[in-house]
């Protein structure tokens, strides 16, 4: 008979385990750390930073937050081996948090980026920044949740956000999220406070394409049609009248003057729900409608002044890029 003392007590299956386990993590941690840096920062106009990041090719270039790097005027990278190196940004993106610099060296350690889509809830996820400044500093966790949704400093969502457990302070950002094969899952990114566990990271997708358009065009061209909005519900009697299926709109609460929302004749009051085809039924989604395939592109604005129904012309522009 086996006691119930020897489920409860460690025995040598929980020590297979738990070898495994550290194994997996100090193995993915050796193969990463190498390519991890440190990031320090002179701004323009903030007082200088730190923050972390990794080497995603060869030839120097690196993936970090845009929060780390927005509005330097210097930037300083300390590699895994000991060398300083200065560093140029090439762009970032605000509405994702992400940005890439470049030093000027060779025959890198660099990292791949996995398709996140094939996380999973409750995998290892083992996070390698600079917390405070200790560099190539590790924790390890799990993926807590996934699709979750961020704002950004722009004000937009950043979607599809992986939730972890593994530990994240202030230095963190931009550090590698990585799986047991030490691929990144995602760009460290934020934390809750003062909850404990909660954190997020980018998913490395949304990297993926973001990294290629900030090394080809040094930013991300979105468009937009220059209007302040909120989320209001719709009046039951006047949906159902026009046979609209959404329980909410986007209330015009102001007008850029001269914007392509106050050229289509767009007031306030009125209450956008459709973008072409697409239903708007919250100011998020309407952002997320203004990619920048509709730069110049006539598109109609469905929305409701008053109990009316109105179709109207729209001409979404390129968004100014922000300082």
């Amino acid at each position: 008979m086996v006691s119930f003392a020897s489920h409860v007590s460690g025995g040598p299956a929980d020590e297979t385990l738990i070898d495994a386990y550290s194994s997996a993590v100090s193995g993915a941690v050796a193969a990463a750390h190498p390519a991890v840096v440190h990031i320090e920062v002179q701004g323009n106009k903030a007082p200088g930073g730190s923050g972390s990041g990794f080497f995603i090719s060869p030839d120097g270039y690196i993936l970090t937050n845009s929060h780390v790097v927005h509005g330097a005027r210097e930037l300083k990278v300390f590699l895994a081996d000991g060398r300083k190196l200065a560093a140029d940004l090439i762009g970032d993106d605000p509405d994702t948090d992400l940005a890439v610099i470049r030093v000027s060296a060779d025959e890198l350690a660099h990292l791949t980026l996995a398709d996140s889509d094939a996380v999973r809830p409750g995998q290892i996820a083992i996070a390698i920044g600079s917390p405070m400044g200790f560099q190539q500093t590790v924790t390890a966790g799990i993926v807590s949740g996934l699709g979750r949704s961020l704002r950004g400093a722009s004000g937009r969502l950043i979607d599809n956000v992986i939730q972890t457990d593994a530990a994240l302070n202030p230095g963190n950002s931009g550090g590698p999220l990585v799986n047991t094969r030490g691929e990144v899952i995602g760009v460290n990114t934020a934390i809750i406070r003062p909850a404990q566990g909660i954190c997020f990271a980018i998913a490395s997708n949304t990297a993926r394409w973001v990294v290629a358009w900030l090394i080809k065009d040094g930013r991300i061209r979105r468009s937009f049609i220059g209007l302040a909005g909120q989320n209001v519900p719709l009046i039951r009697k006047v949906a159902r009248y026009h046979h609209i299926k959404q329980d909410t709109g986007v209330l015009v609460a102001g007008l850029e003057p001269n914007s392509p929302a106050a050229r289509s004749g767009l007031v306030e009051g009125d209450v956008v729900i459709a973008l072409d085809a697409a239903p708007t039924p919250a100011v998020d989604a309407l952002h997320k409608l203004l990619t920048a395939d509709r730069i110049g592109e006539r598109a109609i604005v469905t929305f409701l002044r008053g109990v009316e129904l109105r179709r109207h012309a729209i001409i979404p522009l390129e968004m100014p890029v922000r300082s």
